[in-house]
């Protein structure tokens, strides 16, 4: 097959992010089977290429956008630069276009929100990277090249729902059967009902970064030897299939409710998981009468936290401008109903 032809010799990628994921930690292989419940937002994770012809030293040049650094980079058989997650995709990918590529990479997502940005830049950046190839990944093989370059070419602590819930957009309930094969079923609701999932969402980032990757490895260690069966873990498991079905249901309060439990076995997997600034925020949300609050990603002393509000549409105003008046940062959110777009 040859080539793709390239209109205007430049590629758009988006890639939407993940908030809410209800039964996370059960994606991961120590976990060994799962099931999760998550919501993929705008905003998206950008990337675009423009192709030139190869006159340039470097093959690649990187542009990260959002601090205004940009660098060239030629794939090495070994070992990375600069941006190892970037690096890694690129040469996964392993172009062999007569071509010189600029990549433009962008989000208004912080980073380490704890809201799966690195796995949308890894599943923005290999869809824009496979339209120069024959043939087309389907979602799921882009999800799973994208946990790939995480787990084994960069060795981190990596679960699989970031990834899928990138590739694939939507709400979505996530069923692992065995570390890392899953099966993704998008959770169809009424307008209405996205509407006012839509309406009642605040993403509330608490001002610092974190590292999922070494949270991982302190609750690897507590769970020990048999944590398949740990009752922690089967809990969200168990939470995540109520969270779908409360959302089925148009039941806000129940969903809420699921939100919260979650939260609360994460504390029980790890003290350090729902940190003081999660429990301030908690305490701030109480007070305009949220209904649900869950702690994004793995958690701990960074990272963001989705909340539910009642439906009260100049509360949950007002409760965005009291988080601001404590230092947190609000994000605006849209449900996403579409995944890897690439055009």
């Amino acid at each position: 097959m040859m080539p793709r032809q390239i209109p205007n010799r430049r590629i758009n990628a988006a890639a939407p992010i993940r908030i809410c994921d209800i039964g996370g930690w059960t994606d991961t292989w120590f976990s060994g089977s799962g099931a999760i419940f998550n919501i993929a937002v705008y905003p998206y994770v950008e990337v675009q290429i423009t192709l030139s012809d190869r006159k340039e030293e470097a093959r690649y040049t990187i542009n990260l956008e959002n601090y205004g650094h940009a660098y060239s980079f030629e794939p090495k058989a070994e070992g990375f630069d600069k941006h190892p997650l970037i690096e890694a995709a690129i040469q996964l990918m392993d172009i062999k276009e007569e071509h010189s590529l600029r990549i433009n990479i962008y989000s208004d997502a912080p980073p380490g929100a704890s809201t799966g940005t690195s796995a949308a830049v890894s599943v923005a950046l290999i869809g824009a990277l496979d339209a120069l190839r024959p043939g087309r990944l389907t979602a799921n093989e882009v999800a799973k090249l994208a946990h790939y370059v995480e787990t084994k070419k960069l060795g981190l602590q990596c679960g699989i729902q970031d990834q899928l819930s990138s590739a694939y957009g939507g709400i979505n309930y996530i069923q692992m059967s065995k570390f890392p094969d899953a099966s993704v079923s998008p959770i169809l609701i009424p307008n209405s009902t996205w509407w006012e999932l839509e309406s009642r969402i605040s993403l509330v980032y608490i001002g610092t970064p974190h590292n999922s990757s070494d949270i991982h490895k302190m609750v690897i260690a507590d769970l020990g030897a048999n944590a398949e069966r740990d009752p922690r873990l089967e809990a969200m498991r168990v939470l995540a299939g109520k969270a779908k079905d409360a959302l089925h249901d148009g039941a806000f309060d129940t969903f809420g409710q699921a939100m919260k439990d979650n939260t609360d076995v994460q504390r029980q997997l790890h003290k350090g998981l729902v940190c003081e600034r999660f429990e301030e925020l908690i305490e701030i949300a109480k007070s305009f009468d949220a209904v649900g609050w869950k702690v994004n990603g793995a958690g701990g002393d960074g990272g963001s936290m989705t909340i539910l509000g009642d439906g009260d549409a100049a509360k949950k105003r007002a409760f965005l401008g009291e988080a601001e008046g404590h230092g947190f940062q609000t994000i605006p959110v849209y449900l996403s109903r579409y995944g890897l777009r690439i055009w």
